[in-house]
């Protein structure tokens, strides 16, 4: 590079400020705009200083010799009488959501060559987390990305291999859930921006375990969002370039649905998808609200579709499988539809796998059911044989997320005994709605705070209580059994990473379900799981085998080794008989318990 010109040539495709050896180069779009300069540290910020030049398709841009690093800057967009100062629209770094871009060099980070790979899909348990709560160093103020990294060797401890992290993007003020990204781009500057999020997902890769981003393209916003009509153009007061400017703007999060039909638009939010896989290492993308990004209302109306929303899907997953054929893009649709995850090139979106309502809506009815004589087995059954593009790893299965414990719904402890989420019914009924996702088909996921039996609901204001895991030591061992039994790393459940089940038993009246997982069939493979979800013990139950020979019980949920105060009902191992070609064997199962068992 020896001119301006030249460095354009080789910038042109670099949107936002790319540093480089002879400076930064700022590229910005801003096809209504009659004049743009960038203005910074480097200029004193003038306003004549450092204009930028038009280019092709409405961008504009300029290399600044004297800009670098750690730069503070803005856009200044002229249009008509219109004087205005926006920050980047690609900036990865903000001073805060109404403050100044930073420019950020992605590539000087120190990686320490640490090398890590996406676990197969069927190897995942995914733990769901919100930074500013998982765990704070001080009460006032929110958590960071550093006082995440304590803890990861507390998830590294129960056997947790991936963490799905809430939206981390820097959003009005300092609180929030992270689903209003004011700017989309950048790391929430209260959480310790690029920089300790790298530092994040390095210690977790370090401790093999992968880091899902969560991610939202249905809406930007609504506050805090410079790019709101940002090179002063729009139409029927809606948001401009970024934004719809008719109908098809309308959100359940006021009228910021991107403009999907716009390439610079799909591109901007193609290029965020990419970015995270590619510079900050993340294993995969769970996209929120995809209903939103396909159909103006999420209400299935034909008329209401987004042909331009599913095709960017479509392009989006397409790349990402090509580039990063591990990374596991995960689809909040809730709507039980396999095109979500049928491959594109049968007309599908091409997502990995899909949150799925037709698991966590069935079996939180069951768990909450005030009597037993209200509770449907058949839901149960339902719940555990959903799938998707025939694949049961389609599919991401839990009883608790940040949806599901917040807004008016608690967490299945507080459901069941509210206001005592420590009580017995309280802590069987929710440790055995976890077992039922740690033995169902499915990606199974577990959100934070469940392994301490925190209470109440999601909020953003408050906490984790780690002082709960003394309480309730015994529980988060328990999850910690689980875990690594349907991870199989004690090498003798492999049949809960596979995708057969059959269902053995099925009785509504004593509300007993027993089923087999299996991968490759045959010992220390075919696992069978026997659930009570009543207040019974059910003692000396028969129930049909796949194979003859002794079953050892390698998990029973009654145990005291968990709690005292659980029923301890007996049952270390089964000894099967056969009559009539029938293998049928006697087990016994504590009142909201199961049996995991295995053969050696």
């Amino acid at each position: 590079m020896k001119n301006v010109e030249n460095q354009t040539e080789i910038y042109i495709n670099g949107m936002g400020a790319t540093p480089h050896q002879h400076g930064v180069f700022f590229r910005v779009w801003a096809p209504h705009a009659d004049y743009v300069s960038v203005i910074g540290d480097f200029n004193d910020w003038n306003e004549g200083a450092n204009p930028l030049i038009a280019g092709e398709n409405g961008c504009w841009g300029v290399n600044i010799e004297n800009a670098k690093e750690g730069d503070q800057y803005k856009f200044f967009i002229k249009n008509g009488e219109l004087n205005l100062y926006k920050n980047d629209p690609y900036a990865r770094q903000v001073t805060n959501s109404v403050g100044n871009s930073i420019v950020y060099n992605p590539k000087t980070y120190d990686w320490e060559n640490v090398t890590f790979q996406m676990p197969s899909w069927n190897e995942i348990v995914i733990y769901e987390l919100h930074i500013g709560t998982f765990n704070r160093s001080k009460p006032d103020k929110v958590g960071t990305f550093h006082d995440a990294i304590k803890k990861l060797p507390y998830l590294k401890s129960l056997g947790i291999n991936a963490v799905e992290i809430m939206p981390p993007f820097e959003f009005a003020g300092g609180v929030s859930w992270g689903y209003n990204p004011a700017h989309p781009y950048a790391i929430e500057t209260e959480y310790g921006g690029p920089r300790a999020f790298k530092d994040f997902i390095k210690e977790a890769h370090k401790l093999g375990i992968a880091v899902i981003l969560d991610v939202v393209y249905n809406h930007f916003g609504p506050s805090d969002l410079d790019l709101w009509q940002f090179d002063g153009w729009s139409e029927n007061g809606k948001g401009g370039i970024y934004f719809y400017n008719d109908w098809r703007s309308t959100t359940p999060w006021g009228d910021t649905r991107p403009d999907y039909e716009r390439p610079e638009v799909g591109r901007y939010i193609k290029d965020n998808a990419i970015m995270w896989l590619e510079d900050y290492k993340v294993d995969g993308l769970r996209m929120d609200m995809v209903p939103y990004i396909r159909n103006v209302h999420a209400d299935g109306n034909p008329a209401h579709d987004l042909q331009e929303g599913l095709n960017m899907i479509r392009w989006i997953n397409s790349e990402i499988r090509e580039r990063f054929p591990n990374a596991l893009v995960v689809a909040e649709d809730m709507h039980g539809h396999n095109f979500i995850t049928d491959s594109v090139q049968v007309g599908g979106l091409g997502y990995g796998s899909q949150w799925d309502a037709d698991f966590v809506h069935p079996l939180r009815n069951v768990l909450t059911q005030a009597s037993d004589e209200y509770v449907d087995m058949n839901l149960i059954c339902g719940a555990l044989f959903k799938k998707y593009s025939d694949d049961v790893m389609r599919r991401v299965v839990f009883t608790e997320s940040h949806d599901e414990v917040a807004n008016g719904k608690a967490r299945v402890a507080e459901e069941v005994e509210p206001g005592n989420a420590t009580g017995w019914y309280a802590r069987k009924k929710a440790t055995l709605g976890a077992v039922m996702v740690l033995t169902s088909p499915g990606i199974p996921m577990i959100f934070q705070g469940q392994t301490i039996q925190q209470d109440s609901w999601f909020q953003d204001t408050e906490p984790l209580d780690w002082a709960r895991l003394k309480e309730v030591s015994g529980i988060s061992n328990m999850y910690k059994d689980m875990i690594h039994l349907r991870r199989n790393l004690t090498g003798v459940s492999a049949g809960l990473m596979g995708q057969n089940t059959e269902l053995l038993a099925l009785d509504n009246d004593r509300k007993l379900i027993a089923f087999q997982r299996w991968h490759q069939g045959g010992s220390r493979d075919t696992t069978i799981v026997v659930m009570n979800f009543s207040h019974e013990a059910i003692l000396d139950y028969p129930i049909k085998f796949p194979s003859e020979g002794k079953w050892l019980v390698r998990f029973n949920g009654d145990s005291q080794s968990y709690e005292s105060d659980f029923t301890h009902t007996e049952c270390t191992e089964v000894d099967t008989t056969k009559e009539n070609e029938a293998i049928t064997g006697q087990v016994s199962v504590g009142p909201y318990s199961a049996l995991v068992l295995s053969q050696d």
